[in-house]
């Protein structure tokens, strides 16, 4: 192992638990907002806005409900930010006329595109398995509901004219809800039941779709900032507030550019397997905008952006600090 990639794997490990450690409580907000299932006709959803989320979170599991779900992002950081930080370096240095050269945006967002194909294999199974967690309690109660609704709606309907009672209704209409114990029993589940390996590489694809143009938004987003700031290309006299804006500035780039496919991934990553709503990326985006139009597409956005900021910020930080003091 060189010593540039030593330096970016620890460098993007303490950045990425930086990132997790502020940002994970609207992560778990934006995940809930956009994987609450559809209500039925007349009735509201189960959380009415962010705001709404975070009050009923904490109502029904207090503070450490919104970690729930960190366990297995916080297990595998230092694979994720390593992957990322360590795959853009490499592509720097492909891209470099000279070790020491600086890049241009342009440079940087051809960087930040190969970072994310390479971390897109880290963070597909890392994000079904917190996707899982974090959703759980909404589609539980949505099932319940559902069920709740079968008899005065459905019963009485058999197939040859006779009468189907509730709680076959129940058992039939209701996706089986399993409830979790925690990662490793996600995991679990998923390597027994849903396909093995690839079980758990569900939702690859708008994982793709989000990580690559969204890490060259987010790279390109960051050198641009630090160039406007410096004035040229040389961005080594930063101070850390300028750092703290041009990471932030990166991290909103990431949302605002590929926000649509996240909410395709996490739909997807939720979906039962048994009897899976979706049968692909495009089934369901065609789904979700004709169920709710195109503000399906951006369920949770507001916490999205909350976190992106703020977490985005201490990443970079912390990114730019480590590597400074490792040389």
């Amino acid at each position: 192992m060189s010593e540039a990639v030593a330096k970016d794997l620890a460098a993007g490990t303490i950045a990425g638990v930086a990132q997790l450690l502020v940002g994970h409580p609207f992560d778990t907000i934006k995940v809930k907002l956009q994987s609450q299932p559809i209500p039925p006709p007349g009735q509201p959803p189960k959380y009415a806005g962010a705001m709404d989320a975070v009050r009923k979170t904490l109502e029904a599991e207090g503070p450490k409900g919104l970690y729930k779900g960190m366990g297995a992002p916080l297990a595998t950081v230092a694979v994720f930010n390593a992957v990322l930080f360590t795959a853009r370096g490499q592509m720097e240095a492909l891209l470099r006329d000279t070790p020491s050269s600086p890049l241009s945006v342009s440079e940087q967002v051809v960087a930040g595109a190969g970072a994310g194909i390479a971390v897109s294999f880290v963070a597909c199974p890392t994000e079904l398995v917190k996707c899982r967690l974090q959703a759980q309690s909404a589609l539980a109660v949505a099932a319940v509901t559902e069920g709740a609704a079968a008899p005065a709606t459905l019963a009485g309907v058999g197939a040859a004219g006779g009468t189907t009672s509730a709680a076959t209704f129940k058992a039939a209409a209701i996706p089986t809800t399993i409830q979790y114990n925690g990662p490793l029993d996600v995991a679990r589940h998923v390597l027994r039941s849903e396909g093995g390996m690839l079980g758990l590489f569900k939702g690859l694809t708008p994982t793709l779709l989000r990580e690559v143009p969204g890490n060259a938004a987010m790279f390109g987003a960051y050198e641009a900032t630090k160039q406007y700031i410096a004035g040229g290309k040389d961005t080594s006299k930063l101070s850390r507030g300028s750092q703290l804006l041009a990471g932030g500035v990166a991290g909103a780039m990431f949302w605002v550019s590929v926000y649509p496919t996240d909410v395709i991934k996490s739909v997807i990553q939720v979906d039962n397997y048994q009897n899976p709503k979706y049968k692909g990326t495009i089934d369901a985006f065609r789904k979700v905008v004709a169920a709710e139009g195109v503000k399906g597409l951006y369920r949770g956005f507001g916490p999205a952006m909350a976190r992106s900021v703020p977490a985005n910020a201490a990443c970079f930080l912390a990114y730019e600090l480590v590597r400074e003091t490792l040389g």
